[in-house]
């Protein structure tokens, strides 16, 4: 890894982390497209760099819900089935399912198809909830639960959580901007979990690059954020469905 890679992995999270298509997939098909070897190393930088992606939500959002006692203690009830599950796959998701592109492309492909599904039958409930502070703390944790899916690489943790919230009952501004929140401590405790396994194997050298990838994760995401919240006011999650598919058809065809 070099300099450039870590900006261009670093600019590929900071865009996708938010939307439901997947940065832990996209980050690893461009690290195939790249001719990255799947190091230890490099599975490390691709959690670690998401939280530069998260942090982008703190910076937004910190004033508005951060200082709401209520919204941070329903976060966190939505945080516990997911840090409950990623403990106990910790292991697989790191060995297995990390450094697998099939599973990614597939993740990616039934993903697209099942967003376009559901897009075509989904129909917004009456008394959907529109007010963040509204969510009950059952939905919460619900949400959480789905969230434990996105563990698979492609799948796409901004995906679990909206369709699940959707499913919940909460408008789409309202689940976007809660998965927004539940992605910092979700996040947060991955890369801070993953760096105490195995930052002591990492030189002085992999660490400015993720300080790299972090930086410029950070940066592109707040974009990415804005981006999102505009796009949703219009539009349903259809478009980003028929992107996976697609993906998935060209890096099948021209990689594998």
């Amino acid at each position: 890894m070099n300099f450039l890679h870590s900006v261009i992995l670093g600019i590929v999270e900071g865009f996708t982390e938010f939307l439901p298509i997947s940065s832990t997939g996209h980050l690893i098909l461009t690290s195939k497209f790249l001719n990255l070897t799947q190091t230890n190393f490099l599975k490390s930088f691709e959690i670690t760099i998401q939280l530069g992606a998260i942090l982008s939500v703190v910076f937004l959002y910190w004033r508005k819900f951060f200082l709401n006692k209520e919204i941070i203690k329903k976060v966190f009830t939505a945080f516990v089935p997911t840090a409950i599950g990623g403990v106990v796959l910790y292991k697989i998701f790191k060995e297995f399912l990390l450094n697998n592109s099939n599973i990614v492309l597939w993740a990616l492909f039934l993903g697209g198809i099942f967003l376009i599904i559901f897009e075509l039958f989904y129909k917004e409930k009456e008394g959907s909830i529109e007010d963040i502070s509204k969510i009950s703390y059952s939905q919460s944790f619900f949400v959480g639960v789905f969230q434990i899916v996105a563990i698979i690489p492609g799948v796409s943790r901004a995906a679990a959580t909206i369709i699940g919230g959707l499913i919940l009952g909460l408008k789409r501004k309202a689940i976007v901007e809660f998965s927004f929140l539940l992605a910092v401590p979700t996040m947060a405790a991955a890369t801070f979990f993953d760096l105490f396994k195995s930052a002591g194997e990492f030189s002085f050298s992999q660490i400015n690059f993720l300080i790299i990838g972090f930086i410029t994760s950070f940066i592109v995401a707040i974009i990415s954020v804005k981006f999102l919240l505009y796009f949703i006011k219009k539009h349903s999650f259809t478009a980003f469905g028929l992107y996976r598919i697609i993906l998935a058809l060209i890096f099948w065809s021209i990689i594998f």
